[in-house]
């Protein structure tokens, strides 16, 4: 049975797009909605979609498709985000049933989008894409965060105007916007007293927040005045940071406060000058190895995660061995690593997609292979040290016939550690979930680490 004034949220994606699919939720609730936990129970089923990448865009259909094909009488389908704000049209073409469709610049209409498709007087579907050129302002309604546990991401900006060639996230988002250093702060109070430990500055590009707002290295800024006034969160990650953009500031503050986590997540996506000119990259690789040095020499045990693209178009056997020779001689603590995905209407599209799939991969599994070995070995040089680690999570081993052993184990992260896209740590016992204790690391995988209490 559909219930009235409920609704069923799918976030697909990444945490940005999570954090908008939570301000959407907050904004119904305001309105009198409820959450409903089951789909197939609710009056309002919406899909916050990804559109930045081919296998996300198809993840993206197939999901709106299945609901849609479910639906129940009384039930309204929405797609919302980044597929929809560029592809809207279409997808209406393709996903038969869509009731409405909301573009990510606007996810703070969703109440008026909800409103109109029940009232009955809406065209089918309702498109709710107004040509607005940024991004909408934030609402004084919700938190532009997202909780996971005991940790929450903070969205500080939204929006990008790098020009690299093969990202679409311009098209999509549009130039960036800034929130006000006070509305973040007032975010992180709130998630403060929630009893959150770790926070975590999101955006297309930290490094660029505040350039809208007129500040001069406006995430230092941000950085200093979170830290003064919230010591009592433990942890503040900075995730996505931008080549030619880590200052000096930006560094001393890593260094001296030790609420800053020493990680940086700084996506290179190549090593190669002529590749990350095609790219629309900076392409200044000295740059590079300088900053690392000297972040390395100010930050002790600095983590440093980054991304690459293999397979991008023109990209010779040689390039590529010059981002492997890169990758050995950084030694990065996490890499990501992507295949090339061809999205139209990019600066890239003149390029086409030329090298064939079976090179891509191929590139990417010798990238991974190399990776993982060097990761082994920085995990390696852990055991035997102290680390804190933020407990998640609980679960009891199994034996080979899936039987329990009566043996615990618990799951967390250390500060090297990123949700959902770094390791784990796995700690034999039970350790109290939400807080950050220090273990004793007695083991190494190529990207989990193994510990044991230091007080069974």
């Amino acid at each position: 049975m559909i219930k009235t004034n409920t609704f069923n949220i799918i976030s697909l994606g990444c945490a940005k797009n999570t954090v908008d699919s939570d301000s959407m939720a907050q904004l119904l609730e305001t309105s009198g909605y409820q959450y409903s936990e089951d789909a197939t129970k609710a009056q309002v089923l919406i899909v916050n979609t990804c559109g930045f990448i081919a296998p996300a865009r198809q993840e993206s259909i197939q999901t709106l498709t299945k609901l849609a094909a479910q639906k129940r009488r009384g039930q309204l389908l929405i797609a919302a985000g980044c597929l929809t704000q560029r592809y809207g049209e279409q997808i209406a073409l393709e996903v038969k049933g869509l009731d409405g469709i909301l573009g990510t610049r606007r996810w703070m209409d969703i109440v008026q989008v909800v409103q109109q498709l029940r009232h009955g007087n809406a065209p089918q579907p309702l498109y709710h894409l107004p040509s607005n050129a940024a991004i909408g302002i934030d609402t004084p309604l919700v938190s532009r965060s997202a909780v996971q546990g005991a940790s929450a991401y903070i969205k500080i900006a939204d929006g990008c105007r790098r020009p690299c060639a093969f990202c679409s996230i311009p098209l999509i988002k549009g130039p960036p916007v800034s929130r006000p250093i006070a509305a973040i702060v007032e975010d992180a109070r709130r998630l403060a007293a929630r009893g959150v430990k770790e926070i975590i500055l999101i955006a297309q590009d930290t490094t660029d927040y505040g350039f809208d707002l007129g500040l001069k290295d406006g995430l230092s800024q941000l950085l200093e005045v979170l830290s003064d006034e919230l010591p009592q969160i433990p942890w503040i990650r900075i995730l996505y940071a931008y080549p030619g953009y880590v200052t000096d500031r930006l560094i001393d503050l890593i260094a001296s406060r030790p609420q800053i986590l020493p990680y940086l997540d700084i996506p290179l996506q190549h090593a190669h000058p002529d590749t990350l000119k095609r790219m629309q990259r900076p392409a200044n690789v000295e740059w590079v190895y300088r900053t690392i040095e000297k972040m390395r020499q100010r930050i002790p045990n600095l983590a440093l995660r980054t991304t690459f693209i293999v397979g991008y178009p023109g990209e010779t056997e040689q390039e590529f061995q010059t981002l492997l020779d890169f990758i050995k001689e950084i030694r990065f603590d996490r890499v990501g690593a992507f295949q090339f995905s061809f999205e139209p209407g990019t600066a890239s599209e003149p390029l086409g997609d030329p090298i064939p799939p079976q090179i891509k991969q191929e590139r990417w599994e010798r990238l991974m292979s190399l990776q993982q070995s060097i990761s082994l070995q920085i995990n390696q040089s852990w055991i035997g040290k102290t680390l804190p680690v933020l407990v998640e999570g609980e679960a009891e081993i199994e034996d080979q016939n899936g039987n329990p052993l009566n043996q615990q184990i618990s799951i967390g992260r250390s500060y090297r550690d990123a949700p959902e896209i770094d390791g784990l740590v796995i700690i034999e016992g039970k350790a109290p979930q939400g807080e950050i204790i220090p273990v004793k690391i007695s083991g190494a995988l190529p990207y989990d680490l193994q510990a044991t209490l230091l007080h069974p």
